[in-house]
Protein backbone atom coordinates (compact mmCIF):
# COMPACT_ATOMS: atom_id res chain seq x y z
CA UNK A 1 0.00 0.00 0.00
CA UNK A 2 1.51 3.34 -1.05
CA UNK A 3 0.91 6.23 1.33
CA UNK A 4 0.70 9.58 -0.41
CA UNK A 5 0.43 13.13 0.83
CA UNK A 6 -3.06 14.70 0.93
CA UNK A 7 -3.82 16.55 -2.27
CA UNK A 8 -7.41 15.98 -3.32
CA UNK A 9 -9.47 19.08 -3.94
CA UNK A 10 -12.95 19.17 -2.55
CA UNK A 11 -15.10 17.75 -5.34
CA UNK A 12 -18.89 17.44 -5.26
CA UNK A 13 -20.01 13.83 -5.30
CA UNK A 14 -22.06 12.86 -8.35
CA UNK A 15 -25.07 10.63 -7.82
CA UNK A 16 -23.70 7.16 -8.38
CA UNK A 17 -26.61 5.49 -10.11
CA UNK A 18 -27.27 8.26 -12.61
CA UNK A 19 -23.68 8.83 -13.68
CA UNK A 20 -22.88 5.14 -13.86
CA UNK A 21 -25.98 4.36 -15.88
CA UNK A 22 -25.10 7.10 -18.37
CA UNK A 23 -21.55 5.80 -18.57
CA UNK A 24 -22.80 2.28 -19.18
CA UNK A 25 -25.03 3.47 -22.04
CA UNK A 26 -22.20 5.39 -23.64
CA UNK A 27 -19.90 2.40 -23.37
CA UNK A 28 -22.34 -0.28 -24.46
CA UNK A 29 -20.41 -0.74 -27.68
CA UNK A 30 -17.09 -1.04 -25.83
CA UNK A 31 -17.80 -4.01 -23.60
CA UNK A 32 -16.72 -6.65 -26.12
CA UNK A 33 -13.27 -6.38 -27.68
CA UNK A 34 -12.90 -2.63 -28.30
CA UNK A 35 -10.01 -1.25 -30.28
CA UNK A 36 -8.41 1.88 -28.81
CA UNK A 37 -7.82 4.95 -30.90
CA UNK A 38 -4.54 4.55 -32.79
CA UNK A 39 -3.67 8.15 -31.90
CA UNK A 40 -3.22 7.36 -28.18
CA UNK A 41 0.52 6.85 -27.61
CA UNK A 42 1.36 3.78 -25.54
CA UNK A 43 4.88 3.24 -24.22
CA UNK A 44 6.45 -0.20 -24.12
CA UNK A 45 8.21 -1.51 -21.02
CA UNK A 46 10.01 -4.85 -20.91
CA UNK A 47 9.17 -7.48 -18.34
CA UNK A 48 12.13 -8.27 -16.11
CA UNK A 49 11.04 -11.60 -14.72
CA UNK A 50 8.02 -13.87 -14.32
CA UNK A 51 6.68 -16.11 -11.61
CA UNK A 52 6.18 -19.82 -11.91
CA UNK A 53 2.83 -20.61 -13.51
CA UNK A 54 -0.17 -21.50 -11.37
CA UNK A 55 -1.14 -25.16 -11.34
CA UNK A 56 -4.65 -24.80 -12.78
CA UNK A 57 -5.52 -24.04 -16.41
CA UNK A 58 -7.64 -21.48 -18.23
CA UNK A 59 -8.53 -18.28 -16.36
CA UNK A 60 -6.91 -18.98 -12.97
CA UNK A 61 -4.18 -16.56 -11.88
CA UNK A 62 -5.77 -13.29 -10.81
CA UNK A 63 -4.39 -10.82 -8.28
CA UNK A 64 -1.02 -10.09 -6.58
CA UNK A 65 0.06 -8.22 -3.44
CA UNK A 66 3.62 -7.21 -2.52
CA UNK A 67 5.52 -7.42 0.77
CA UNK A 68 8.80 -5.50 0.85
CA UNK A 69 11.64 -6.72 3.05
CA UNK A 70 13.14 -3.42 4.17
CA UNK A 71 16.24 -5.11 5.64
CA UNK A 72 16.88 -7.20 2.52
CA UNK A 73 14.83 -5.93 -0.43
CA UNK A 74 15.85 -8.79 -2.69
CA UNK A 75 14.16 -11.16 -0.20
CA UNK A 76 10.76 -9.51 -0.67
CA UNK A 77 7.70 -11.63 -1.42
CA UNK A 78 4.64 -11.62 -3.67
CA UNK A 79 1.36 -13.20 -2.54
CA UNK A 80 -0.96 -14.04 -5.42
CA UNK A 81 -4.20 -15.88 -6.07
CA UNK A 82 -5.04 -18.90 -8.15
CA UNK A 83 -8.77 -18.27 -8.15
CA UNK A 84 -9.52 -21.95 -8.70
CA UNK A 85 -7.27 -23.32 -5.97
CA UNK A 86 -5.68 -21.01 -3.38
CA UNK A 87 -2.80 -18.68 -2.60
CA UNK A 88 0.82 -18.76 -3.81
CA UNK A 89 3.81 -16.97 -2.30
CA UNK A 90 6.58 -16.14 -4.77
CA UNK A 91 10.09 -14.77 -4.36
CA UNK A 92 11.45 -12.00 -6.57
CA UNK A 93 13.22 -14.71 -8.54
CA UNK A 94 9.77 -15.95 -9.53
CA UNK A 95 10.07 -19.21 -7.62
CA UNK A 96 6.95 -20.59 -5.95
CA UNK A 97 7.95 -20.69 -2.29
CA UNK A 98 4.62 -21.67 -0.71
CA UNK A 99 1.08 -22.65 -1.65
CA UNK A 100 -1.99 -23.04 0.52
CA UNK A 101 -5.24 -24.54 -0.69
CA UNK A 102 -8.16 -22.15 -0.24
CA UNK A 103 -10.52 -22.98 -3.06
CA UNK A 104 -11.96 -20.06 -4.99
CA UNK A 105 -10.17 -16.93 -3.78
CA UNK A 106 -10.20 -13.96 -6.14
CA UNK A 107 -8.38 -10.81 -4.96
CA UNK A 108 -5.73 -10.44 -2.27
CA UNK A 109 -4.12 -7.61 -0.31
CA UNK A 110 -1.72 -7.36 2.64
CA UNK A 111 -0.60 -4.96 5.33
CA UNK A 112 2.62 -5.10 7.37
CA UNK A 113 2.89 -4.09 11.02
CA UNK A 114 -0.69 -5.01 11.92
CA UNK A 115 -1.45 -6.05 15.49
CA UNK A 116 -2.84 -9.59 15.37
CA UNK A 117 -3.58 -11.23 18.73
CA UNK A 118 -1.34 -8.65 20.39
CA UNK A 119 1.66 -9.13 18.12
CA UNK A 120 2.86 -7.27 15.06
CA UNK A 121 2.27 -9.33 11.92
CA UNK A 122 1.94 -9.26 8.15
CA UNK A 123 -1.80 -9.59 7.54
CA UNK A 124 -2.96 -11.17 4.27
CA UNK A 125 -6.64 -11.11 3.27
CA UNK A 126 -8.24 -12.73 0.23
CA UNK A 127 -11.77 -12.48 -1.11
CA UNK A 128 -13.37 -15.91 -0.58
CA UNK A 129 -15.97 -16.80 -3.21
CA UNK A 130 -16.47 -20.47 -2.35
CA UNK A 131 -20.06 -19.63 -1.40
CA UNK A 132 -21.48 -17.44 -4.17
CA UNK A 133 -24.45 -16.35 -2.06
CA UNK A 134 -22.46 -15.31 1.00
CA UNK A 135 -19.32 -13.24 0.52
CA UNK A 136 -16.45 -13.96 2.88
CA UNK A 137 -12.89 -12.88 3.60
CA UNK A 138 -10.12 -15.41 4.26
CA UNK A 139 -7.49 -14.07 6.68
CA UNK A 140 -3.87 -15.22 7.10
CA UNK A 141 -0.55 -14.14 8.51
CA UNK A 142 2.60 -14.28 6.38
CA UNK A 143 5.90 -15.49 7.86
CA UNK A 144 8.61 -13.58 5.97
CA UNK A 145 11.31 -16.09 6.94
CA UNK A 146 9.55 -19.17 5.56
CA UNK A 147 7.06 -17.53 3.14
CA UNK A 148 4.35 -19.61 4.84
CA UNK A 149 0.75 -18.46 5.22
CA UNK A 150 -1.04 -19.38 8.45
CA UNK A 151 -4.86 -19.23 8.42
CA UNK A 152 -6.50 -16.94 10.99
CA UNK A 153 -10.13 -17.51 10.11
CA UNK A 154 -13.03 -16.49 7.88
CA UNK A 155 -15.00 -13.23 8.19
CA UNK A 156 -18.42 -12.58 6.64
CA UNK A 157 -18.39 -9.81 4.02
CA UNK A 158 -22.06 -9.47 3.02
CA UNK A 159 -24.60 -11.01 0.65
CA UNK A 160 -23.53 -12.14 -2.79
CA UNK A 161 -20.34 -13.35 -4.45
CA UNK A 162 -17.07 -12.03 -3.03
CA UNK A 163 -14.91 -10.48 -5.76
CA UNK A 164 -12.62 -7.48 -5.26
CA UNK A 165 -10.69 -6.71 -2.09
CA UNK A 166 -8.36 -4.04 -0.68
CA UNK A 167 -7.14 -3.16 2.81
CA UNK A 168 -6.31 0.05 4.65
CA UNK A 169 -5.51 1.44 8.07
CA UNK A 170 -7.21 4.81 7.97
CA UNK A 171 -5.57 7.94 9.43
CA UNK A 172 -5.96 8.27 13.19
CA UNK A 173 -6.94 4.64 13.72
CA UNK A 174 -5.22 1.30 14.24
CA UNK A 175 -8.25 -0.58 12.94
CA UNK A 176 -7.78 -2.42 9.66
CA UNK A 177 -10.61 -1.85 7.20
CA UNK A 178 -11.32 -4.35 4.44
CA UNK A 179 -13.18 -3.06 1.40
CA UNK A 180 -15.05 -6.04 -0.01
CA UNK A 181 -16.33 -5.56 -3.54
CA UNK A 182 -19.30 -7.84 -4.19
CA UNK A 183 -19.82 -8.93 -7.78
CA UNK A 184 -23.19 -7.11 -8.04
CA UNK A 185 -21.55 -3.71 -7.48
CA UNK A 186 -21.84 -3.42 -3.70
CA UNK A 187 -18.74 -2.38 -1.78
CA UNK A 188 -18.84 -3.14 1.95
CA UNK A 189 -16.41 -1.37 4.27
CA UNK A 190 -15.62 -3.83 7.07
CA UNK A 191 -13.82 -2.97 10.30
CA UNK A 192 -11.77 -6.01 11.34
CA UNK A 193 -11.19 -7.04 14.96
CA UNK A 194 -7.95 -9.03 15.07
CA UNK A 195 -7.41 -9.17 18.80
CA UNK A 196 -9.32 -12.33 19.69
CA UNK A 197 -8.72 -16.02 19.13
CA UNK A 198 -10.49 -15.74 15.77
CA UNK A 199 -10.98 -12.56 13.71
CA UNK A 200 -14.35 -10.87 13.37
CA UNK A 201 -15.65 -8.06 11.19
CA UNK A 202 -18.35 -5.43 11.24
CA UNK A 203 -19.79 -3.67 8.18
CA UNK A 204 -19.53 0.05 8.97
CA UNK A 205 -20.89 1.35 5.66
CA UNK A 206 -21.84 0.20 2.18
CA UNK A 207 -21.45 1.81 -1.23
CA UNK A 208 -22.92 0.77 -4.57
CA UNK A 209 -22.48 1.04 -8.30
CA UNK A 210 -24.95 -0.56 -10.73
CA UNK A 211 -22.76 -3.18 -12.40
CA UNK A 212 -19.87 -5.56 -11.79
CA UNK A 213 -16.88 -4.28 -9.82
CA UNK A 214 -13.55 -5.84 -8.96
CA UNK A 215 -10.28 -3.97 -8.45
CA UNK A 216 -9.93 -1.45 -5.65
CA UNK A 217 -7.24 0.47 -3.78
CA UNK A 218 -7.22 3.00 -0.92
CA UNK A 219 -5.18 6.20 -0.79
CA UNK A 220 -4.93 6.43 2.99
CA UNK A 221 -3.42 9.91 2.94
CA UNK A 222 -6.53 11.44 1.38
CA UNK A 223 -9.01 8.85 2.64
CA UNK A 224 -10.13 7.95 -0.87
CA UNK A 225 -11.24 4.54 -2.08
CA UNK A 226 -10.91 3.87 -5.82
CA UNK A 227 -13.07 1.11 -7.30
CA UNK A 228 -13.19 -0.21 -10.85
CA UNK A 229 -16.64 -0.75 -12.37
CA UNK A 230 -15.59 -3.03 -15.19
CA UNK A 231 -17.59 -1.62 -18.12
CA UNK A 232 -17.80 1.99 -16.92
CA UNK A 233 -14.60 3.25 -15.30
CA UNK A 234 -13.10 4.09 -11.92
CA UNK A 235 -15.13 5.53 -9.05
CA UNK A 236 -13.80 7.50 -6.09
CA UNK A 237 -15.44 7.24 -2.66
CA UNK A 238 -14.64 8.77 0.69
CA UNK A 239 -13.66 6.24 3.36
CA UNK A 240 -14.81 8.31 6.34
CA UNK A 241 -17.32 6.57 8.62
CA UNK A 242 -19.76 9.48 8.36
CA UNK A 243 -19.04 10.40 4.74
CA UNK A 244 -21.66 10.18 1.99
CA UNK A 245 -21.82 6.79 0.32
CA UNK A 246 -22.21 8.26 -3.18
CA UNK A 247 -19.12 8.29 -5.38
CA UNK A 248 -17.84 10.35 -8.27
CA UNK A 249 -16.70 8.99 -11.60
CA UNK A 250 -12.96 9.55 -11.46
CA UNK A 251 -11.95 8.08 -14.83
CA UNK A 252 -14.26 6.86 -17.62
CA UNK A 253 -13.55 3.85 -19.79
CA UNK A 254 -13.64 5.79 -23.05
CA UNK A 255 -12.41 3.02 -25.34
CA UNK A 256 -9.19 4.89 -26.10
CA UNK A 257 -7.23 5.96 -23.03
CA UNK A 258 -8.95 3.32 -20.88
CA UNK A 259 -10.53 0.27 -22.50
CA UNK A 260 -13.05 -1.95 -20.68
CA UNK A 261 -12.83 -4.21 -18.83
CA UNK A 262 -11.44 -2.06 -16.04
CA UNK A 263 -9.63 -4.47 -13.73
CA UNK A 264 -6.73 -4.05 -11.27
CA UNK A 265 -5.88 -0.74 -9.58
CA UNK A 266 -2.69 0.45 -7.88
CA UNK A 267 -1.20 3.68 -6.50
CA UNK A 268 2.08 5.18 -7.66
CA UNK A 269 4.03 7.89 -5.83
CA UNK A 270 5.31 11.05 -7.45
CA UNK A 271 7.51 13.98 -6.49
CA UNK A 272 6.27 17.32 -5.10
CA UNK A 273 3.09 15.79 -3.75
CA UNK A 274 2.13 14.18 -7.03
CA UNK A 275 0.74 10.71 -7.22
CA UNK A 276 -0.90 8.50 -9.78
CA UNK A 277 -3.61 5.88 -10.08
CA UNK A 278 -2.60 2.96 -12.30
CA UNK A 279 -5.46 1.04 -13.95
CA UNK A 280 -5.43 -2.22 -15.89
CA UNK A 281 -6.94 -1.41 -19.29
CA UNK A 282 -7.74 -5.05 -19.91
CA UNK A 283 -9.50 -4.57 -23.23
CA UNK A 284 -6.32 -3.55 -25.03
CA UNK A 285 -3.62 -5.13 -22.86
CA UNK A 286 -2.34 -1.87 -21.41
CA UNK A 287 -2.09 0.14 -18.18
CA UNK A 288 -3.35 3.71 -17.84
CA UNK A 289 -2.20 6.40 -15.39
CA UNK A 290 -4.22 9.30 -13.97
CA UNK A 291 -3.12 12.11 -11.67
CA UNK A 292 -4.61 11.73 -8.21
CA UNK A 293 -4.85 15.46 -7.66
CA UNK A 294 -7.13 16.19 -10.60
CA UNK A 295 -7.98 12.90 -12.34
CA UNK A 296 -6.15 14.08 -15.46
CA UNK A 297 -4.95 11.46 -17.93
CA UNK A 298 -1.17 11.08 -17.68
CA UNK A 299 -0.17 8.28 -20.06
CA UNK A 300 -0.26 4.55 -20.69
CA UNK A 301 2.10 1.65 -21.22
CA UNK A 302 2.26 -2.02 -22.17
CA UNK A 303 4.48 -4.78 -20.83
CA UNK A 304 6.33 -6.49 -23.68
CA UNK A 305 8.66 -9.45 -24.25
CA UNK A 306 12.12 -8.85 -22.79
CA UNK A 307 13.90 -10.83 -25.49
CA UNK A 308 15.34 -13.21 -22.90
CA UNK A 309 12.52 -15.70 -22.53
CA UNK A 310 9.95 -13.63 -20.59
CA UNK A 311 6.89 -12.61 -22.60
CA UNK A 312 4.73 -9.57 -22.06
CA UNK A 313 1.26 -9.40 -20.57
CA UNK A 314 -2.24 -9.53 -21.99
CA UNK A 315 -5.76 -9.28 -20.56
CA UNK A 316 -4.41 -8.37 -17.13
CA UNK A 317 -6.67 -8.81 -14.13
CA UNK A 318 -4.90 -7.79 -10.91
CA UNK A 319 -1.88 -5.51 -10.49
CA UNK A 320 0.24 -4.43 -7.54
CA UNK A 321 2.80 -1.66 -7.13
CA UNK A 322 5.14 -0.70 -4.33
CA UNK A 323 7.75 2.03 -4.26
CA UNK A 324 11.21 1.63 -2.76
CA UNK A 325 14.32 -0.40 -3.39
CA UNK A 326 13.73 -4.04 -4.33
CA UNK A 327 17.31 -4.85 -5.26
CA UNK A 328 19.37 -4.20 -8.39
CA UNK A 329 16.66 -5.30 -10.85
CA UNK A 330 13.97 -3.15 -9.25
CA UNK A 331 15.77 -0.14 -7.70
CA UNK A 332 12.88 2.31 -8.03
CA UNK A 333 9.96 0.08 -7.11
CA UNK A 334 8.23 -3.11 -8.20
CA UNK A 335 5.19 -3.48 -10.46
CA UNK A 336 3.52 -6.90 -10.71
CA UNK A 337 0.83 -7.76 -13.27
CA UNK A 338 -1.19 -10.89 -13.95
CA UNK A 339 -0.67 -12.30 -17.42
CA UNK A 340 -3.83 -13.68 -19.00
CA UNK A 341 -2.00 -15.55 -21.79
CA UNK A 342 1.18 -17.35 -20.78
CA UNK A 343 0.84 -20.16 -23.34
CA UNK A 344 1.84 -22.91 -23.49
CA UNK A 345 2.03 -22.74 -19.69
CA UNK A 346 -0.87 -21.74 -17.40
CA UNK A 347 -1.21 -18.10 -16.39
CA UNK A 348 1.34 -16.38 -14.18
CA UNK A 349 2.54 -12.94 -13.04
CA UNK A 350 5.11 -10.62 -14.64
CA UNK A 351 7.56 -8.48 -12.66
CA UNK A 352 8.50 -5.03 -13.99
CA UNK A 353 10.85 -2.31 -12.79
CA UNK A 354 8.71 0.68 -11.87
CA UNK A 355 11.66 2.93 -12.69
CA UNK A 356 11.41 1.71 -16.28
CA UNK A 357 7.78 2.90 -16.35
CA UNK A 358 8.74 6.24 -14.83
CA UNK A 359 11.41 6.71 -17.48
CA UNK A 360 9.20 5.58 -20.36
CA UNK A 361 6.38 7.97 -19.44
CA UNK A 362 8.56 10.84 -18.19
CA UNK A 363 6.87 10.85 -14.80
CA UNK A 364 7.97 13.24 -12.07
Amino acid sequence: MTHLAPRHPSTPLAPTLLASALGALLLAGCSGNPTPAASVPTAEVKAVRETAAVATRDDAADDPAIWRNAANPAASLIVATDKKAGLHVYGLDGADKFFIQAGRVNNVDLLDGVMVKGQSAILVVASDRNDEKNAKLALYTLDPATAALTPLGIVAAGDGESYGLCLAQLPGSDTVHAFAAIKDGTINQIALDLGGATPTGRVVRSMKVPSQVEGCVVDTASGTLYVGEENVGVWAFSTGADAPTEGRLFAKADGAQLVADVEGLALAPGSDGRGYLVVSSQGDNAYTLYGLADGAYVGRFRIVDNGAGVDGTSETDGIALMAGDFGPDFPGGLFVAQDGDNAPQPQNFKLVSWQAVVDALGLK
